[in-house]
């Protein structure tokens, strides 16, 4: 480490302009490495600030003031660039930090190497992702996440878990609109106001009451019974299936434009008149446009096995049923009949009395949030 008072060469002997010939090469060589500015300085000096022996300074000159450029690290070889104007290669470092706020100028933040990029809060700090470019005054840009090709907008909580909730607000009655392109499963959803609910697509239930449904002309169950429990407490209102033959009824279903036109599912709810012995439900449906002929069959009927606990007075719920096929075309605007029955001849329908239909719920999908 060396510095000199000046790089001008004076008129002197061999050996004295050598010796200082030497030491302004090794004030150049040394970029002036020492603990005080040198006094040789002009525009354009370098001066390596040794203050710190294991990261010391380097400095640039301007004609007035001395410009810190960066810092070494001797220990891990790092330089720790110090105007947030100088372009670096941050590759070689591992822990990189911003002394104020990322401007990309315009540019993308890319992974060319299949990696994920990660924004991960420390501890209980907020993620936010702003387009009030408040540099530029422009407080009304949309902020977009856009995904690439066929790739997921995936939004988790908790690292995935069901643990955290995800929030859509709208700040102050403004919209908020779920709308995809192409045949994405959910249409547009508009809140509206800022007290709105959002609406997503997916499995939905109807529940069907068994006073909604009347027994059919061939081999119909019992007319809707009300059976009193204690007065002054819940009326049953059932139908009644026999144990001896299967006995049916029917009931109709016009559902909303939302439905997929799938497969549905049905659970039932029922009460027994002997005890602790099984009971097999089944049902089928057709679905029929405008204009066509409602003399067409159901199609095949789905069974789900139940058993009776012991109480005449107990409710019991089935399992929920497998893919029941609606037969047809099903399409918007259809009317679509079920029929639903005991199938006595079952291997599981034992129980020796009548099974009281209570009523039945219907499992549907929605492929949009609402009918428009």
């Amino acid at each position: 480490m060396s510095t000199v008072s000046d790089y001008s060469l004076a008129n002197q002997g061999f050996s004295a302009f050598r010796s200082e010939l030497n030491d302004i090469l090794g004030a150049i060589n040394t970029l002036n490495a020492t603990t005080s500015a040198p006094a040789s300085k002009v525009a354009g000096s370098l001066w390596l600030d040794t203050t710190s022996a294991t990261t010391p300074t380097l400095k640039f000159y301007d004609g007035s003031d001395w410009i810190s450029l960066c810092t070494f690290n001797y220990s891990a070889n790092t330089v720790n660039w110090l105007d947030n104007t100088v372009t670096a290669d941050l590759s070689g470092d591992t822990s990189p930090q911003l002394g104020g706020d990322l401007d990309v100028n315009g540019q993308d933040i890319v992974s060319t190497s299949n990696a994920d990029i990660d924004i991960i809060p420390n501890g209980t700090g907020d993620v936010n992702l702003g387009a009030d470019t408040v540099q530029v005054g422009d407080n009304d840009a949309d902020a977009t996440i856009t995904t690439q090709g066929t790739g997921d907008l995936i939004l988790n909580t908790n690292n995935g878990t069901n643990s955290g909730n995800i929030t859509l607000a709208d700040g102050s009655n403004g919209h908020i609109t779920i709308s995809p392109h192409g045949t994405g499963i959910a249409k547009s959803v508009d809140a509206g106001d800022n007290t709105a609910a959002i609406k997503i697509a997916g499995k939905e239930s109807i529940w069907i009451p068994a006073n909604a449904m009347t027994p059919t002309e061939s081999n119909g169950c019992e007319s809707i019974t009300a059976v009193e429990t204690t007065s002054g407490r819940p009326d049953m209102y059932v139908l009644d299936f026999d144990k001896d033959s299967d006995e049916h009824a029917q009931f109709t279903v016009a559902f909303p434009k939302s439905w997929n036109l799938g497969t549905i599912t049905y659970q039932v709810f029922w009460s027994g008149l002997a005890a602790t012995t099984g009971v097999t439900w089944s049902l089928q449906g057709v679905a029929m446009n405008d204009n066509e002929t409602i003399d067409v069959a159901y199609g095949t009927a789905i069974t789900v096995d139940d058993d009776a606990q012991s109480a005449v007075e107990e409710l019991l719920v089935s399992a929920e049923s497998s893919a029941v096929t609606i037969a047809g075309t099903p399409a918007d605007d259809d009317l679509t009949y079920f029929r639903i029955f005991r199938d006595v001849s079952a291997g599981n329908d034992d129980m020796a009395g009548d099974a009281r239909l209570h009523g039945i719920k219907l499992f549907y999908t929605t492929d949009s949030a609402n009918d428009a």
